[in-house]
């Protein structure tokens, strides 16, 4: 069952046509959210991402969009998908009403609910090799509209097919001054002795719900530093580990790039701390 604007419908029932402007513009955005036994994991920073996101996109906020509302449209979701013991998957989108050219003829919106299940309960770190390498094709703009989580991700799209077509797990993308800022699917996390560097969000890199979790923890673990930094290619092959964050995986920590094999012993430490700390939001 999907929510289409707080009606369930079948999953594969029409209810868009070629005029919905996410569709032909990108306008519009998601949240991708982790729920566990119809717990929404840090529900209240990924409502006030998108309620700050539809500000900065121009979108009208209706009235009845509280967090208890779309709290409480989620949960008719997962419910009628009979998933309120499983863990699950949701996306949100919200995009604006049909009509106009790159101009809307309104700023009204209308929102999707979907729900898949996922495997895993709590974060669990991965034990694979996962091998990344830079996507150097294409970069993403620095600013402020790179740091939303739109459905404008081409670059993301083309670095996920690079990498596919060439045999790594992931690729790290760069900016137009050739900084790393992100996975294609993650915030980056580099640690170099008792520093943690993540790059700041004025290059251009997401506004991670689960990015802001991770500073929060790392800010309070006894003998380790955060540093909001920018992040060279040439740091890589120097750090002692790193790794890559969503707020669906939780922790997925890099194995080998190019040359360079990674530990992953901070990221063992912190993953603790986040399932703890998810356990008592």
């Amino acid at each position: 069952m999907i929510n289409y604007n707080g009606q369930l419908l079948e999953n594969n029932a029409n209810f868009l046509n070629g005029a919905n402007r996410g569709l032909r513009y990108g306008d519009a955005l998601f949240e991708t959210i982790r729920v566990v036994n119809n717990k929404i994991f840090f529900w209240e920073p990924h409502y006030l991402r998108l309620m700050a996101s539809m500000r900065i996109l121009r979108m009208d906020i209706p009235m009845d969009f509280t967090m208890e509302f779309l709290q409480q449209q989620i949960e008719n979701t997962i419910e009628n998908n009979e998933l309120q013991d499983q863990a699950v998957r949701v996306r949100f989108t919200v995009f604006r009403e049909n009509g106009g050219l790159y101009t809307p003829a309104t700023n009204n919106v209308l929102y999707i609910i979907e729900a898949k299940k996922i495997e895993n309960p709590f974060y669990v770190l991965n034990t694979q090799p996962y091998e990344v390498e830079l996507f150097k094709d294409h970069y993403v703009n620095s600013g402020l509209l790179s740091t939303l989580k739109s459905n404008n991700k081409i670059v993301n799209v083309l670095a996920g097919i690079f990498a596919e077509e060439n045999g790594y797990d992931n690729c790290l993308l760069v900016n137009e001054h050739k900084n790393v800022i992100e996975a294609t699917n993650g915030n980056l996390f580099l640690v170099k002795g008792h520093t943690v560097k993540t790059p700041p969000i004025t290059e251009g890199c997401l506004n991670g719900v689960l990015r802001k979790q991770l500073i929060d923890i790392i800010e309070k673990t006894e003998g380790l530093e955060i540093a909001e930094a920018v992040i060279s290619p040439f740091e890589l092959q120097k750090a002692d580990e790193l790794f890559l964050t969503n707020v669906i995986s939780g922790i997925t920590s890099i194995t080998k790039y190019r040359k360079k094999l990674y530990t992953n012993e901070v990221a063992k430490q912190l993953l603790g701390r986040l399932n703890a700390k998810a356990r008592l939001i």
